[in-house]
């Protein structure tokens, strides 16, 4: 129909895929990149960029779960010592990947929910409650997510008191997936999770059969090799004496593997 003329608008050919975003974009209400830097005006999707890497995986014990110490701006290194698995209580371990201000503060919101829940009702939150309460938040980040500025995609090692740990990983919008082996997250994952697939299926010693020393070890390693394929994972410095955080999720409880045990460990 021709509206020249008539004071209306004419009507916009919009895409009969369902892609919400393209339809915002042809209506020019989803910003550009002239306009934020950050969306591609090609493809609006903002892709995820977590420049990191964390890992988890059941051993003969219970979970480990690591990560490196750099963070990133871009290409430029700006902290070689972060700490990127956090405690949230004596039964729950978070990994993050992604934008250290948001997930620092999604790690201190749940340090404090899960620690108000324990006073206030005598009783620490269920597992299932635990690993909801991240997918809530991480779903409440959804604007920040779809703008590139504030994507986190963690790692959850948490339990009930005397049972066995599990081990949960996340997307950017909050779904969660029981892991059933291993979980990885962050831009060096590709290489860590290609080892511990070939390591569980033909290696004759899946992760699961392994004790804990070999355990520590074995996610030595793999943090070593990410940092040889990717530049925002910091690896293992021994010159700076700057080792990755391991920590360790058994039916006594949470243990963190202090420096001098892997420095013992690498040898």
């Amino acid at each position: 129909m021709d509206t020249r003329g008539n004071g209306t608008m004419p009507l916009a050919t919009v895409r009969g895929d369902g892609d919400f975003i393209a339809l915002l974009s042809q209506s020019g209400m989803w910003p550009t990149a002239t306009q934020t830097g950050a969306v591609n005006a090609a493809n609006p999707h903002t892709p995820e960029i977590v420049a990191t890497t964390v890992l988890s995986f059941h051993y003969k014990d219970g979970v480990l779960i690591a990560g490196d110490r750099r963070a990133t701006a871009g290409h430029t290194v700006v902290y070689d010592r972060a700490d990127k698995v956090i405690d949230i209580d004596p039964y729950t371990i978070m990994a993050i990947a992604g934008t250290p201000a948001t997930a620092f503060e999604m790690a201190r919101v749940l340090q404090h929910s899960f620690q108000y829940y324990r006073r206030s009702q005598l009783q620490p939150l269920s597992l299932e409650a635990k690993v909801r309460a991240l997918g809530k938040l991480l779903k409440d980040n959804l604007g920040m997510t779809l703008q590139g500025i504030g994507v986190v995609v963690p790692i959850l090692a948490a339990m009930s008191p005397n049972s066995e740990p599990h081990l949960y990983f996340y997307d950017a919008m909050g779904a969660q997936f029981l892991a059933a082996d291993f979980a990885v997250s962050g831009s060096g994952s590709p290489a860590v999770r290609s080892v511990l697939q070939y390591l569980n299926r033909w290696s004759g010693k899946p992760t699961t059969q392994r004790d804990e020393r070999e355990s520590i070890e074995l996610a030595l390693q793999l943090l070593d090799v990410a940092a040889e394929s990717d530049t925002a994972t910091g690896g293992i410095d021994r010159r700076s004496q700057i080792f990755p955080q391991v920590k360790l999720l058994t039916r006594d409880g949470m243990r963190t593997i202090d420096q001098e045990t892997l420095v013992k460990i690498l040898g």
